[in-house]
């Protein structure tokens, strides 16, 4: 079973050594990593191929203009070969067990689709500050499911032929787009959490979430879920109707926020313990 990391960058080939020595140092073997740079505006291009050498495992490409997050995740599973994908952002690392934990759920549960672990915050120097620890198993086949709170997080790894055969990226989201991916391959299979840290996301003045993005990511966030709710067929939900199209991200969290109430978690934790009882 192959894996393909997924690497989308954009001016932050200054980080990738770090990235790139942990790919190398992974206990699977069975992987190829596919790199797109977004047209970056520093030295990026020139950082990653001396890094990367002759290695043929690793094949990087240079979109044409600046096209967006969306577009460029999107076209790197278009442009993988492994049976299995997962996205690594070129700022941050993985541990070593990430791909081999991943394959080995999906090779021994075939229901499964996406499996995802814990993620931990770190410094700009990848020195740990928080890990996420929001991070559990969620339950599985519910319309009303829209990640929120988040609990999906990286690492994820998901069957790139099931993706395939499905609804794609949608390629107009310049942020929250694995939020998209995520709705999109829960709709069609099981997901299953991997209880261990497997990704470090490096906090920077570059990232997204360091600067104005941020608030542009809370508006993207509620359009995939809005979407996922027309795509569910579902015209209310907890009793309050779902606007017919998308306008106010709070009026989207409005909807959902009965789902942080205790009532309603206590019933999630039961279904997950049912789930995983009869599984």
């Amino acid at each position: 079973m192959k894996f393909s990391i997924l690497i989308a960058n954009y001016n932050n080939g200054k980080f990738f050594k770090d990235c790139y020595d942990s790919i190398i140092a992974q206990e699977y073997t069975d992987w190829e990593v596919v790199i797109i740079d977004d047209r970056s505006t520093d030295d990026s291009v020139e950082i990653i191929k001396k890094i990367i050498g002759g290695d043929k495992r690793f094949v990087l490409y240079e979109n044409d203009a600046n096209y967006g997050v969306g577009v460029t995740k999107a076209k790197l599973i278009e442009d993988a070969t492994g049976d299995v994908c997962g996205y690594l952002d070129p700022d941050d690392i993985i541990r070593p067990k990430a791909l081999k934990s991943a394959v080995e759920v999906l090779k021994n549960k075939k229901d499964v689709v996406l499996t995802y672990s814990r993620l931990a915050k770190c410094d700009q120097n990848l020195n740990i500050l928080s890990e996420f620890k929001s991070a559990r198993q969620v339950p599985n086949g519910q319309d009303t499911f829209f990640n929120f709170p988040i609990q999906i997080a990286p690492f994820v790894a998901f069957r790139r032929d099931v993706y395939l055969k499905g609804k794609k990226i949608n390629p107009e989201l310049k942020i929250a787009e694995d939020q998209d991916l995520y709705f999109k391959m829960y709709e069609v299979g099981k997901v299953h959490f991997i209880n261990q840290t497997d990704y470090l996301y490096r906090a920077h003045a570059g990232g997204i979430s360091q600067n104005d993005n941020k608030a542009k990511s809370y508006s993207y966030y509620a359009r995939s879920i809005w979407e996922a709710m027309q795509r569910r067929n579902l015209k209310q939900i907890n009793g309050k109707q779902i606007p017919q199209s998308y306008s106010d991200p709070q009026e989207i969290f409005d909807l959902l926020e009965y789902q942080n109430k205790i009532p309603f978690r206590i019933r999630k934790k039961i279904t997950i313990f049912l789930q995983k009882l009869f599984s």
